[in-house]
């Protein structure tokens, strides 16, 4: 309804009584003082003033002229009313309100953007710094890591291959030596029978022999770093090579001695010229060996040893 007096004039009790302020009894005074040839004449029912009047065009112009055609009931049947032209402000600023909402939603939906793209901008390069690239960085130090773990590993089964036979190495020359030994024993014991020249010439060459396998194992301790033994053989060769040339007076023996004196003085603090000592002394008995037949045999496992050339701590 769009006219407050045709709204007073054909409202039912029911729709009367939802004005605030208008009861029961009130309601009936007004329909019984119907029709109102102006708006005024309301005023004068019983119980109605001003305050109430002006209550019921709001509540008529808020609630029952909101939209531009509105239904009133009266006495049963439903009534059309074209809009008033009042209700234009009312719908203009519902509209305004709407567009103000609608405005005030895009400008929080834009706000929201902006922060989030900000968060984003400025955000990712932090995450980025302080997470990301510390992570890539330790899974790339962990592959380099594990890199070297496997190089590490080879060069120590090389090593561990290695020492198996430097030891195996070490055992054949133990195991020759000792037999050398108890050959020249049992020859020097035939010796206090039996002053013979041929079995002389064998027990020198044997003694030849054990001082060149002496030198062997010492090449082979040096290859392990392990300078105790190597000089106790280096000395035990310098013993049979001294009761050697004082036996047979041999010349070529003196420097070969001389050789291993300087090879002792250079242990442990340079092993490299302590190994090229015992290579030169080691030439020197070859060169200067009587028997031709067993020479090749002591080359041979000489010479397939290698020197380590690490420089040791005295």
């Amino acid at each position: 309804m769009s006219d407050f007096l045709d709204f007073l004039n054909t409202a039912d009790p029911d729709m009367l009584t939802k004005v605030p302020g208008i009861n029961r009894a009130l309601a009936g005074n007004i329909i019984a003082a119907r029709p109102f040839d102006f708006v005024e004449d309301c005023l004068h029912v019983d119980g109605m003033d001003k305050n109430l009047l002006g209550r019921a065009q709001s509540y008529f112009e808020s609630e029952l002229n909101g939209s531009s055609n509105r239904a009133v009931v009266t006495n049963g049947a439903e009534i059309r009313q074209p809009p008033e032209a009042g209700s234009f402000a009312a719908r203009l600023g519902e509209a305004f309100n709407n567009v103000l909402r609608s405005a005030l939603r895009l400008l929080i939906t834009l706000a929201t953007i902006v922060i989030i793209g900000t968060a984003l901008y400025y955000g990712l390069p932090y995450i980025n710094e302080k997470f990301m690239a510390p992570v890539e960085q330790n899974s790339a130090q962990i592959e380099r890591l594990e890199t070297q773990l496997s190089v590490m590993q080879a060069q120590l089964d090389e090593l561990n291959t290695r020492t198996d036979t430097l030891e195996k190495s070490l055992d054949a020359q133990s195991a020759s030596l000792d037999r050398l030994k108890v050959m020249q024993s049992a020859l020097e014991e035939t010796l206090h029978e039996d002053n013979d020249a041929a079995l002389l010439a064998l027990k020198q060459e044997i003694m030849t022999l054990r001082a060149l396998e002496l030198l062997g194992r010492a090449r082979l301790y040096l290859a392990q770093n392990s300078f105790g033994p190597a000089k106790a053989d280096i000395r035990a060769a310098i013993e049979l090579l001294v009761a050697l040339h004082t036996e047979t007076g041999d010349p070529m023996l003196e420097p070969a001695i001389a050789r291993l004196d300087q090879a002792l003085g250079n242990l442990p603090g340079l092993p490299e010229a302590a190994a090229a000592n015992l290579e030169i002394a080691w030439q020197m008995l070859i060169n200067g060996a009587a028997s031709s037949a067993m020479t090749p045999q002591v080359i041979a496992t000489f010479t397939a040893v290698p020197i380590a050339t690490q420089t040791a701590t005295p």
